[in-house]
């Protein structure tokens, strides 16, 4: 599918997902609008804003919540591909109409492979419910419990090939309470990490950024950052 491109002043921000929608809804909440001030004064230009959100699943209600906000979609759902190496490229084709910025996958759950990282490494970025490097995967809130660490959190790293292993951008710890479990420590984490995404999107677009070795150096670029 091939959506519509409007044009929008700012930096321009791609959304990945495949659920719910909460950490866009996070996003589309907090991307500056513009807007008049309360004297009738224009406001300032956007400096960032969401453009377009691409989907691996027809179903998934953050579709609708990007629809209801004005924003254009794409789902590029894997069963209309006749492999993986074919999907991956449909997903890069999906997010290359919007011309981003930078790339979020908010809630994204599948891995993105060589096709997609030839073309938006090095900008692209993920969140991760624990305190990587520890407790990767699918499966981070349940895995740090399990171990019976005493503070967890967020954290929002650059994409890489790998699970989970790309260089860190931020981290925010969230304490574990007594008597936890996996659905409660992951809803208070989940509020801290939809406000790290935010904070994170805005450094990103304001400041710059570049990579060296797996240190993030923040501002030391005017256009955007890495554009390997």
């Amino acid at each position: 599918m091939r959506p519509d491109v409007t044009a929008s002043a700012g930096r321009r921000v791609v959304v990945l997902l495949s659920g719910t929608g909460t950490l866009l809804q996070a996003l589309l909440d907090a991307g500056p609008d513009g807007t008049a001030g309360p004297d009738g004064t224009a406001g300032p230009p956007p400096r960032w804003s969401v453009v377009g959100v691409v989907c691996d699943r027809p179903d998934a209600a953050g579709l609708a919540r990007a629809r209801a906000a004005g924003v254009a979609t794409a789902t590029v759902a894997p069963a209309d591909f006749p492999d993986r190496p074919a999907w991956d490229d449909g997903v890069a084709r999906a997010v290359e109409v919007f011309a981003p910025d930078l790339v979020v996958l908010a809630g994204f759950m599948r891995i993105l492979g060589e096709p997609f990282l030839r073309r938006f490494g090095g900008r692209t970025v993920n969140t991760h419910p624990a305190l990587l490097p520890a407790f990767p995967g699918a499966h981070g809130v349940r895995d740090a419990l399990a171990y019976g660490v005493k503070v967890s959190g967020c954290t929002v790293i650059l994409v890489d090939a790998g699970v989970d292993t790309g260089a860190v951008l931020a981290q925010r710890c969230v304490p574990v309470e007594d008597g936890d479990d996996e659905a409660s420590l992951h809803e208070r984490i989940k509020v801290v990490e939809r406000e790290l995404l935010v904070e994170v999107v805005d450094r990103m677009t304001t400041r710059g950024w570049t990579l060296d070795g797996r240190q993030v150096r923040w501002g030391a670029t005017a256009d955007g950052g890495d554009r390997r």
